[in-house]
């Protein structure tokens, strides 16, 4: 049972829901890919996780703008452009009834192999997209209470290496940071960089707030998170100072609140890091203003339907 900040309450409704497989909707249980397929083989695509609100996807743009970018990183086609994987994504939902409360998996992979070998050199046909919809919302109980972080020893790796920035299916880097943290009986883990510096966790983007101000990562190391970015420019146009920088463990310790943030559940607050408590109360002010200030932009962003 997840229990960090993608912990969410279960539907039924998500057993009969219709999954888009290239170009077809079909059921759940028969929503199945190829062993052949890049991403099962090698963890070779690229994805986005994205939330619909009041029968809008928020934020569409920045996640396909993601998305592309990743794609061509990687030299990945699509073989659909923006408006047709648009289209694609809203009659997913439709086909659904689908309006509020729901998070969106899209995932586009290389495509089939005609043997399982790493080169691109033998894939055949086209790249493999998929969207799964579901009816999913963040459980508020973890949101109360607020999350346990533990700092583990798997490293964010370097732009050389593995770019971090890469919203790519080859998570394992992320996964054993979760094993980790899991069996130190913590909600999610905290990872640093190469440098030591605090980076980010395995699933979200971390904040700490000291003396009113918020601080995150630099960024080198962390995903290209589109509500870590929301967040920033939130802070920064209420009169909270926000800042992108190198800090150490020692200074989270000392912090006064700190939270997460995702495209599932916003914004999370941190109660506890390495067994040290984190704030005085959960959430703590600033991350209350900031949440209220995400909550208002994402009304902005997907605004309800007027009434005829």
């Amino acid at each position: 049972m997840e229990r960090g900040a993608h912990a969410f309450v279960d539907d039924p409704r998500n057993d009969s829901v219709a999954v888009y497989v290239n170009g077809e909707l079909v059921p759940r249980s028969e929503a199945v890919v190829s062993v052949f397929d890049s991403g099962f083989l090698m963890g070779d695509g690229v994805w986005e996780g994205m939330r619909l609100h009041n029968g809008r996807v928020a934020f569409l743009d920045r996640h396909l703008d993601r998305l592309y970018e990743g794609a061509k990183a990687i030299d990945l086609d699509i073989d659909l452009d923006r408006a047709e994987l648009s289209r694609a994504l809203y009659a997913t939902v439709a086909a659904n009834g689908m309006e509020s409360g729901v998070h969106i998996r899209l995932m586009v992979t290389r495509g089939l192999k005609s043997t399982p070998y790493q080169s691109p050199r033998v894939n055949i046909g086209g790249p493999t997209v998929v969207i799964v919809a579901e009816h999913k919302s963040a459980d508020q109980a973890v949101v109360a209470r607020g999350l346990s972080l533990f700092t583990v020893h798997v490293r964010r790796g370097a732009p050389d290496v593995l770019d971090p920035k890469l919203n790519m299916h080859s998570k394992l880097n992320c996964v054993t940071a979760a094993i980790q943290a899991d069996k130190a009986d913590a909600d999610e883990a905290l990872m640093l960089d190469p440098h030591g510096f605090v980076a980010t966790c395995n699933s979200t983007n971390f904040f700490i707030v000291r003396a009113g101000a918020v601080w995150t990562s630099t960024g080198r190391y962390c995903m290209n998170g589109i509500t870590r970015a929301n967040v920033l420019a939130l802070a920064r146009q209420n009169g909270i100072s926000a800042e992108e920088r190198d800090f150490s463990l020692t200074e989270v310790y000392g912090a006064d609140e700190a939270f997460v943030t995702g495209t599932f559940g916003g914004l999370t607050p941190v109660r506890e890091i390495d067994g040290r408590a984190i704030g005085a109360e959960i959430p703590g002010p600033v991350t209350r203003r900031l949440t209220a200030l995400y909550g208002a932009l994402i009304e902005r962003e997907c605004p309800a339907p007027r009434q005829a």
